[in-house]
């Protein structure tokens, strides 16, 4: 396994910064050490939430970290890629102000970077 491929921030929005990560999985202990090896960058450990979705051999994984709701629309943007194997990470740092709905649409734009740098069509 490798060190997550991090694309940086890749977009903003009312002030908060949105940044996306990614890294080829094969079991949940892949997925906590791709975690691991992003939160040792203090910038990423400080981060107010790093969402994630991954399709493993065994099934879909996700976890919203606070950002209810927002792995499955990374969830469901990889089962439409037909991404497999895979982890995909899309951290945000709150900028003071509530994106309400948008906050959706700023993890599809992430999520949808990462796929593009993959050379996938989302």
């Amino acid at each position: 396994m490798s060190d997550p491929t991090r694309l940086g921030v890749v977009l903003t929005d009312r002030g908060s910064k949105y940044a996306v990560s990614g890294a080829p999985v094969h079991s949940r202990e892949e997925v906590d050490t791709v975690l691991a090896a992003l939160k040792s960058d203090r910038a990423y450990a400080k981060a107010t939430h790093n969402t994630w979705a991954a399709m493993l051999p065994t099934g879909a994984l996700k976890a919203d970290d606070g950002e209810t709701g927002a792995a499955m629309v990374i969830l469901r943007m990889m089962e439409r890629a037909g991404l497999t194997d895979h982890v995909i990470v899309v951290t945000r740092w709150y900028g003071g102000k509530k994106l309400g709905g948008d906050r959706f649409r700023r993890v599809q734009d992430a999520t949808r970077a990462y796929l593009d740098h993959l050379g996938i069509a989302s």
